[in-house]
């Protein structure tokens, strides 16, 4: 069975606030649990808010967190519960990853990535805060630099502590990003343009200075989404002269002119409009990046592969 207590991961659907972990979940493991069940808590800023006023009830959440598992769980052999993905989440009410695995009695395995040494502290915080109850630490998305360092140094000290490492899964292009089908979607943008929307997003490029300063910091990069207002017809021309530019996102619902659409058209350029303002915009799509590929049956099926190549997945399953 699966479930993730704390719905963090929100998207419109009917007007309610659900994750779509747990939607993707029910659909590729044939349950036929309620969202309410596999969700308990919808861990929106609105509830967080609600919280800090006093209109919750710490005591009955847990209750209701505590019945929809033992619901779930019921006839299953085993629970597999998706944690927040960040381990201070949920202390207003009392329902972080760590008093989660306690209030259900279950193991836990830390994810976690590294990119410098410093994050080795971030990790063993995250161990100790779940005690005798870690099963261990998941190092995923390792870039190739950082990889043998992880294997030679980092290893062996975690384990000197008494920290399990149960894998080291490389970084993997085709589970970086977002595409720009998967932005448009999660933007609730129209696209102006019928350019193939296939091409991955990985950063975020801000259209704030002049056109020939915006030509040259674009071409410096790659893989890139540039945001910029619907009147800068200079940067996104420039835009459209950087071969490492895979999108244009223009804020504020404006349009372009007709000359920078037909140029966008010709050169199978992805164009998009949102109502929201620019900075908005910006910290939506880093979040998205952040968080990883929109997730498919198809990104999922890698993940597996992954973790069955990198991974003791009959460690972390026993």
């Amino acid at each position: 069975g699966y479930m993730k207590p704390k719905g963090t991961r929100l998207q419109s659907n009917v007007g309610k606030a659900l994750d779509a972990d747990p939607m993707l979940a029910r659909e590729l493991l044939g349950l036929d649990a309620e969202m309410h069940e596999m969700e308990p808590v919808v861990y929106s800023p609105t509830f967080i808010s609600g919280a800090i006023r006093g209109e919750e009830d710490v005591s009955a959440l847990r209750d209701r967190v505590r019945d929809a598992f033992d619901g779930l769980a019921e006839g299953k052999e085993l629970m597999v519960l998706e944690g927040a993905g960040d381990r201070d989440t949920g202390a207003a009410v009392d329902l972080t990853d760590a008093d989660l695995a306690e209030l259900l009695e279950a193991r836990a395995v830390v994810v976690a990535r590294y990119e410098e040494p410093g994050d080795v502290d971030r990790i063993l915080t995250a161990a100790e805060q779940f005690g005798d109850r870690c099963l261990g630490v998941v190092f995923n998305a390792v870039s190739s630099a950082a990889y043998d360092e992880v294997e030679t140094d980092v290893v062996p000290f975690l384990e000197s502590r008494d920290i399990p490492v149960l894998g080291v899964l490389p970084w993997e292009r085709s589970m970086a990003g977002v595409s720009v089908e998967d932005l448009t979607n999660e933007l609730g943008a129209e696209s102006l343009t019928d350019a193939d929307t296939g091409a991955l997003i990985e950063r975020v490029l801000v259209g704030a200075m002049s056109g020939e300063s915006a030509l040259t910091h674009f071409r410096r990069t790659k893989d890139a989404a540039v945001i910029t207002g619907g009147d800068r017809a200079d940067v996104q021309a420039a835009a459209l002269d950087a071969p490492g530019v895979n999108c244009l996102v223009l804020t504020g619902g404006h349009r372009p002119s007709g000359a920078i659409l037909g140029e966008a058209e010709e050169q199978g350029m992805p164009v998009l409009t949102v109502q929201t303002d620019t900075i908005t915009t910006i910290e939506r799509i880093e979040s998205l990046i952040h968080g990883g590929r929109v997730r498919d049956e198809a990104t999922v099926e890698r993940m597996q592969e992954l973790l069955h190549a990198h991974a003791d997945v009959d460690a972390i399953l026993d």
